[in-house]
């Protein structure tokens, strides 16, 4: 009879095998950079890959980021996972980078930067050093996390369907079934040291939130084996969602006109004879044809392409996040990647008169609540449009990577009806950051803006009070602070 330590070991060694063959992680031969940060779940799954090594006859290496993050802590970390790698007589790779300096760089969130660097960087040294898979150590909880999380911005399939167990044929998760409750166990009988991440305990953020109190009481009151559900249902969602995938791809491919590196135009007609389903998906796949993924693209940016394709107008432009363009010219419509941003629209706007506008934004009856949002305000003086939604406080990361074209506001200093009109002589306001007022030709002179622009600069007011110079800078009054509980977001696009 098994001793209990051989048995659980062996138990959970097999969860994580048939996972691998479910998946075709690993086969045999291959060379296998395990991502370690020293945490729980990374140095579990380092012990667990050295535990199928002869049975895959596999390379493995050690990888390690250290963020910057959190000083000594952060070094600490990263001379524990050399220390292991030592012990275990496995090459090691470790790198130091500044992920907040490179945020303020790019005009990213802390954890998006923190994401593309950490990716960048295995995936170089996999390529450098001939690894053919990277092993990272997400669990079942992290993936309940993740579909919760998604569930509550109003997220679609895709991200509802949770962490994917093998991307791109190379990035790979062992331990997506286990539990971290398994995981802890397995260190604990098995004696395994790691360290800790004071930050996952952080109640500001949102992940850390779901995980210490919503999680737990959903267990308690209502599911015992909410994670393992949750995973459950990310995973039909998962299977569903490649399965529409296929249905679609040979339905795109029949709508393409033309394809280049960075651009691809699309037949009208053929896409606006599908159901608004299907029409979505086109859209979506157009846009992660230029832009290589979906970040930052939202609902409502696919709900005004396809409005734009329904529009019964010969032409019409779309300005998306991260200089994505659609542009409609009669029965085609081509989606490209610019190289300028909105804020440079008055050298594409052709006319140089000064337009006059004042639109008012009224308050809705029913109240600030979600079903009202998005909402939306066309500027047809200019060709724009300003879309205006209410987002939760815990979506503060939008602000940290929001370009010159998205704004947000303290809803509770709002007075309506807000007014949008042109610029005027006389307008003063308190740019964000700054202990004074300015007049607003004034900051334009300082900034380089030239007049052609100022003219097409839209100005919006609340209470007679200069909210945003849209497209530039808001005022300082109206900022989201710590206290700030209801925010206003408005992003201003092509029409």
């Amino acid at each position: 009879m098994l001793s209990p330590l051989k048995d659980y070991k062996n138990k959970l060694i097999k969860t994580v095998e048939a996972t691998i063959k479910a998946h075709s992680m690993i086969g045999i031969g291959d060379s296998v950079l395990v991502c370690v940060s020293g945490g729980p779940d990374s140095v579990a799954l380092l012990h667990i890959i050295l535990s199928l090594t002869q049975r895959f006859s596999l390379r493995v290496g050690v990888a390690h980021l250290n963020h910057c993050l959190r000083q000594k802590d952060s070094d600490d970390d990263a001379e524990f996972v050399a220390s292991l790698a030592r012990k275990l007589d496995l090459p090691c790779y470790i790198k130091k980078e500044d992920v907040r300096k490179y945020r303020h760089e790019k005009k990213l969130s802390l954890e998006e930067a923190a994401r593309i660097v950490r990716y960048r960087f295995f995936e170089s040294i996999a390529e450098k050093y001939m690894f053919n898979k990277v092993a990272l150590g997400h669990n079942a909880d992290d993936n309940a996390e993740l579909v919760i999380m998604h569930l509550l911005r109003g997220s679609g399939p895709v991200g509802i369907s949770g962490i994917p167990p093998v991307r791109n044929g190379e990035i790979i998760r062992p331990l997506i079934k286990l539990t971290k409750s398994e995981i802890l166990e397995f260190l604990a009988v098995n004696e395994l040291k790691f360290v800790l991440d004071k930050s996952n305990n952080d109640q500001r953020y949102l992940r850390n939130r779901i995980r210490h109190h919503l999680i737990p009481h959903l267990r308690s009151s209502y599911n015992k084996r909410i994670v393992e559900t949750i995973n459950r249902f990310a995973s039909i969602i998962r299977s569903e969602e490649e399965w529409i995938d296929d249905l679609i791809k040979p339905i795109f491919n029949k709508s393409v006109l033309a394809a280049e590196n960075n651009s691809v135009t699309l037949s009208i007609s053929s896409i606006n004879e599908l159901h608004i389903a299907a029409r979505r998906r086109i859209i979506r796949k157009a846009i992660a044809e230029i832009k290589g993924n979906l970040r930052r693209i939202n609902f409502s940016h696919i709900d005004s392409v396809s409005s734009l394709l329904n529009s019964g107008h010969a032409f019409g432009h779309i300005d998306l996040p991260d200089r994505i363009w659609i542009k409609r010219d009669g029965d085609t419509v081509s989606f490209s990647r610019g190289k300028r941003v909105l804020r440079d629209l008055g050298k594409k706007l052709s006319d140089e008169n000064k337009p006059s506008f004042e639109y008012r934004i009224l308050k809705p009856e029913a109240g600030f609540k979600e079903e009202i949002f998005p909402r939306s305000l066309l500027i047809k003086e200019l060709g724009l449009n300003i879309e205006f939604s209410k987002i939760d406080i815990e979506n503060l990361s939008d602000i940290r990577c929001a370009g010159h074209n998205v704004a947000f506001f303290d809803m509770d200093k709002l007075s309506f009806p807000l007014v949008l009109r042109n610029f005027r002589p006389g307008d003063r306001f308190q740019p964000f950051g700054m202990s004074g007022t300015q007049k607003v030709k004034k900051y334009f002179i300082n900034n380089r803006v030239t007049r052609a622009q100022r003219a097409k600069c839209p100005i919006l007011l609340s209470r007679k009070k200069i909210m945003w110079v849209v497209g530039y800078r808001i005022d300082d009054f109206f900022k989201v602070k710590q206290s700030t509980r209801n925010i206003l977001k408005m992003e201003v696009s092509l029409a």
